[in-house]
């Protein structure tokens, strides 16, 4: 005889099988309380989210309770997966029933697998759309959509004595923008099921309570911060314009929701925005901050700020200050608990992992979106968070987010670039949107006084090798930076300058550097800048410390990329003016085996090389312009014009193929074979990943056949060192490669 007991998922580790009707209900109370959390800032129909969020709760598991299923998730077959597709029951169910919603059909289909293409789905015959219509035998010819039809009228009426009946909503259109709605509704279900599972096999805390953003006690505690910061003699003038930015700031009232900040570089721009914020949150009811800086930046020195500066007595800074490097999402249960989530009242992060989760449509990617509704989304260095091509997609889901959303975004540079008002990128039919600035023009030249004789821009466009550039670099007052576009290269010049001049006249940052390493790498050129007994040194580095990290050296080289990286760059120079003159060169290297071109690069490349061999002069207010003659000369504007047209049709999978910050496909890899162990013995949190890991491309990882975790998760297995970070077994195993070729 059959039990007539129920289940959702199979025991496991020791823990019993956690019954259908406990993981529905679990979903069904999660999905209420962030619905809850959501309804007030939905600007169109907040009953009509509720109710499609609701529907899929309740049926996106219908299938499991077919007959052969059961079997596998009682115990009673041992297997890896279930014999039977378990989202087509719950899909075929609410498609069945005209009253209730395709959305919500769509939902429970994709909470695995992400949404299909909507144009494909719907031009499929009859019953086919949205249904998995597989053979799953060969001889018999059987369809899984025909299983599902014959057993349905069972497990329905299973379901309905285990949870009860369904409230029947009323028949009506997604009013606002249907894909944004349909990926924060998939959010809900998808994070509510991830953590239900989680919480039942003891992987994730029950009842983990929520920090508040508490907005005007934390602008109080900032307040104080910035008050205790104090003010440096030699700079008397530049810190009253800088208190006088962080009052104007944390003042101005705006009913718009986007905003623009311009500010130079050394305005206090940290704070100052981060006091608005405040202001706004407090003002509009807001639940969450997002700081999203640009997408390869060093992110540790901004959530150090804000930690000392926001967190409130008795409170835990990494619990208020949420620091996410990079995307690090997983669909299998054993390591879901690992995916880095939004749920800090404030979140440092980078544009890579902040945009492409809004483009995304896998669902362990997906899960945190629905913590977006109701946020202030500072953009910091907002000209560099994106390539061009991606402007115009991001422009229309920060319209979205702001319109319909209840989001605040703050777009800030030190050189801006108006990007809304260039006709090609706001995509906009009707009048451009305005978005006001909250500093005066007058402040903002007030405070750009200091930028006229700060730097001098040179160039030596020759292409220069390891040994040139080393010699060349080396002949200019120190501490010197040298700004590279690739991480192969950067690890390459700072193993030679090492070799050349000693370990200690040369450092080095990149992404091949875990966060921990970079933090700790960070710290210790700090402290060397402050000395000044100790300037004959050089920074190798990427794009990752070309904003938002106060760091002043005497000379910059920046090697031939984009204007706004050249403008960025030169703020990491003679910062505060100290120096009569400093300079700041635009350099090429010679390609070769081991220093390696970046591709994304070219078209900016050539705007800023046409600049400098016209003579025409580096400012900042060339950005926009810049930035117009890169699509013309890329010929992008069908490209930006299909992206659109792809997410307005709900060509999902198309958007996150094609919206990419960074164009290689990368995965996390942990370098510390102790960090390993402690994921294999679920010993580690989402935090551990992050600062323990490493984004490496997924070819590159096939390449070197680097191990695998589990499913998306590696493992460095090559030499790894706190100096270059992985690229020293890269670079080992290049050399090696050379040296078999040599006769």
């Amino acid at each position: 005889m059959r039990s007539m007991n129920y289940y959702a998922h199979s025991p496991k580790d020791g823990i019993p099988a956690q019954s259908y009707q406990s993981h529905i209900w679990g979903v069904q109370r999660r999905i209420q309380d962030y619905v809850n959390n959501i309804s007030s800032f939905v600007k169109h129909d907040g009953r009509l989210f509720a109710e499609i969020s609701e529907l899929a709760a309740t049926f996106h598991d219908l299938g499991k309770l077919d007959r052969a299923n059961q079997d596998v998730l009682s115990g009673l077959i041992s297997s890896r997966a279930l014999p039977h597709n378990h989202v087509d029951a719950g899909t075929a169910y609410l498609l069945d029933n005209e009253h209730l919603s395709i959305a919500a059909a769509s939902i429970v289909q994709a909470h695995h697998v992400g949404f299909p293409n909507f144009i494909s789905e719907m031009d499929k015959d009859g019953e086919k759309k949205f249904r998995d219509a597989r053979e799953l035998d060969d001889m018999d010819k059987i369809r899984q959509l025909d299983l599902t039809n014959e057993i349905l009228p069972e497990i329905e009426a299973i379901h309905k004595d285990l949870i009860g009946t369904v409230g029947v909503p009323e028949q009506r259109d997604i009013l606002g923008d249907q894909s944004v709605f349909l990926r924060i509704a998939l959010s809900c279900l998808v994070d509510a099921d991830h953590t239900d599972t989680a919480v039942n096999f003891r992987r994730y805390p029950d009842e983990a309570e929520a920090i508040s953003l508490r907005p005007v006690d934390r602008l109080a505690q900032l307040d104080k911060y910035v008050k205790e910061l104090g003010s440096d003699g030699e700079h008397v003038e530049r810190n009253a314009l800088r208190s006088e930015m962080y009052d104007v700031c944390k003042a101005t009232e705006l009913d718009e929701t986007i905003v623009s900040c311009d500010s130079p570089v050394g305005s206090g721009k940290t704070t100052a925005i981060m006091a608005h914020l405040l202001t706004q949150a407090a003002r509009r009811g807001l639940r969450r901050i997002f700081v999203i800086l640009p997408y390869t930046n060093i992110i540790e020195q901004s959530v150090d700020i804000y930690r000392r500066a926001l967190v409130l007595p008795g409170e835990m800074a990494d619990e208020v200050v949420a620091e996410i490097h990079h995307r690090a999402d997983f669909e299998n249960e054993d390591i879901r608990h690992l995916t880095a989530l939004w749920k800090a009242p404030i979140i440092v992060t980078t544009a890579v992992a902040f945009f492409e989760t809004l483009a995304s449509n896998t669902p362990a990617t997906l899960r945190r979106l629905h913590e977006l509704p109701g946020s202030a989304i500072f953009v910091d260095e907002s000209h560099a968070a994106l390539p061009v091509k991606l402007i115009p997609l991001a422009w229309r889901w920060m319209n979205i987010y702001a319109d319909e959303w209840g989001c605040y975004w703050v777009l800030a540079s030190g050189s801006l670039n108006r990007f809304w008002d260039i006709k090609e990128l706001s995509q906009q039919k009707s009048k451009p949107r305005q978005v006001p600035e909250i500093i005066s023009t007058n402040l903002r030249n007030r405070l750009a006084k200091y930028e006229n004789n700060r730097i001098s821009y040179k160039n030596d466009l020759c292409p220069r090798t390891e040994d040139d550039l080393a010699n060349w670099v080396t002949s200019f007052n120190g501490p010197r930076l040298v700004i590279v576009n690739t991480v192969q290269s950067a690890a390459v010049l700072a193993n030679h300058f090492a070799s050349s001049f000693g370990r200690d006249r040369v450092e080095h940052i990149s992404t091949a550097l875990t966060p921990t390493d970079r933090g700790i790498t960070l710290e210790r050129i700090k402290g060397r800048l402050k000395l000044k007994g100790d300037s004959d040194w050089t920074l190798i580095a990427t794009s990752c410390v070309e904003a938002g990290v106060n760091l002043s050296f005497r000379t910059g080289f920046r090697e031939l990329s984009s204007l706004s990286s050249l403008l960025q760059a030169a703020g990491r120079v003679n910062r505060e003016g100290s120096h009569a003159y400093s300079e700041m060169w635009t350099f090429c290297l010679a390609q070769n085996n081991m220093l390696n071109s970046n591709p994304t690069m070219r078209d900016s490349s050539s705007v800023l090389r046409k600049y400098i061999e016209g003579g025409v002069t580096i400012t900042p207010d060339l950005s926009t312009n810049s930035i117009s003659e890169e699509i013309k000369l890329g010929g992008l504007s069908s490209k930006y014009e299909k992206m659109i047209t792809d997410e307005e049709l709900k060509c999902f999978p198309l958007i996150e193929a094609e919206f990419k910050v960074i164009a290689s496909d990368t995965r996390p890899v942990i370098v510390d074979k102790a960090i390993s162990n402690q994921v294999c013995h679920g010993n580690i949190d989402w935090r551990g990943i992050q600062k323990n890991s490493v984004q490496i491309a997924k070819y590159k990882l096939d390449e070197l056949r680097t191990p695998m975790i589990y499913d998306g998760l590696y493992e460095w297995n090559l030499k790894y060192d706190n100096f270059i970070g992985y690229m020293a077994g890269v670079i080992q195993s290049k050399k090696f490669e050379t040296d078999l070729l040599m006769p």
